[in-house]
C-alpha cells in the first residue's frame, strides 16, 4: 500500500494583503525620516516634475511623517486625506493579519474598491485633486 504525501503549497497573497504590506513599510519609512527635514527634498513626483502641477497623491508623503511624529495638523495641511489613508491602511493590514492567523480568505479589494463608502472617498480624493490642481495652475 502506497500513501500519498500531498505538495506542500503556500497560500497565495491577496491583492489586499500585498496592498496592506506596503502601507506598513511606508509607515515604517514615514518613522525613519524626521518631519524637521522633508520639505527640504527633491521634488519625487513624476507628474509634478512633468506638469509642474500637484498629483491627487502629492503630499501624502509628507502628510504620513507628520502623521506618525505626532504632528497632527501639519499633517492635514500636507493632505486632508493622509489621515485617511494611514487609518485605512492599519485596519486593512488588521484584517489582513486576523484572516491569515483564522487561515479565512483576506478582504477582497474589489469589495473594498466598490463599496459605497469606498466610492465617496475616491470621489471626494480626486474632486480635491482637482480643485488643488485648478488652484495651482
Amino acid at each position: 500500500m502506497t500513501t500519498t504525501v500531498p505538495p506542500i503549497t503556500t497560500p497565495r497573497l491577496a491583492s489586499t494583503e500585498v496592498l496592506a504590506a506596503g502601507g506598513v513599510v511606508a509607515l515604517a519609512a514615514a518613522c525613519l525620516l524626521s518631519p524637521e527635514q522633508i520639505e527640504d527634498g527633491p521634488v519625487l513626483c513624476p507628474f509634478r516634475r512633468l506638469t509642474g502641477l500637484p498629483c491627487p497623491g502629492c503630499g501624502l508623503t509628507r502628510s504620513w511623517v507628520y502623521l506618525v511624529h505626532g504632528w497632527w495638523r501639519e499633517s492635514f495641511l500636507a493632505h486632508p486625506f493622509g489621515p485617511l489613508a494611514v487609518a485605512l491602511v492599519v485596519v486593512l493590514a488588521l484584517l489582513a493579519v486576523r484572516a491569515r492567523l483564522r487561515r479565512t480568505a483576506a478582504p477582497s479589494l474589489d469589495r473594498i474598491v466598490t463599496h459605497p463608502a469606498g466610492i465617496v472617498v475616491a470621489v471626494a480624493w480626486l474632486g480635491f485633486a482637482v480643485i488643488r490642481m485648478a488652484a495651482a495652475a
